[in-house]
């Protein structure tokens, strides 16, 4: 069964439907890659999927255990590489609600997040810098 539908729209423009919601996601080539970087990347989205596997799998984490889950906010930096180009290093800077979670509570969302599929599904040429603050 199709999950997704993507068309190929020209100048290097996209439009990505998630058929179940009919949501849809436009992407656009970057300005170092010629493009009008008018909306994400590819390799955004690349990013930004991570970085949002990793929140929704705290958030099931959290759930199952009980534990109360405040506002996650992320910072996500994208290293490019060349010859070839590709992504070579993402930065992801998690700031976390702290709520007064013990240090196992701590432990059971930091694992979540890093156990998550997207993060299982980079390959392991990719620089991976994780960072978690309870604030």
């Amino acid at each position: 069964m199709v999950s997704m539908k993507v068309q190929y729209n020209g100048d290097l423009r996209c439009t990505a439907t998630h058929i179940k919601s009919g949501n849809q996601v436009i992407t656009d080539a970057p300005t170092d890659n010629n493009g009008k970087g008018e909306a994400f990347s590819p390799t955004d989205l690349l990013c930004t999927s991570l970085s949002t596997c990793m929140m929704t799998l705290m958030g099931i984490a959290a759930n199952s255990k009980e534990i109360q889950l405040g506002q996650i906010d992320a910072d996500i930096e994208k290293i490019m590489g060349s010859d070839p180009r590709r992504v070579s290093g993402i930065n992801i800077q998690f700031r976390i609600q702290s709520l007064g979670y013990t240090d196992r509570e701590k432990d059971i969302l930091k694992n979540a997040a890093l156990t998550c599929p997207v993060a299982k599904s980079i390959h392991p040429d990719i620089a991976l810098g994780i960072d978690f603050q309870f604030v």
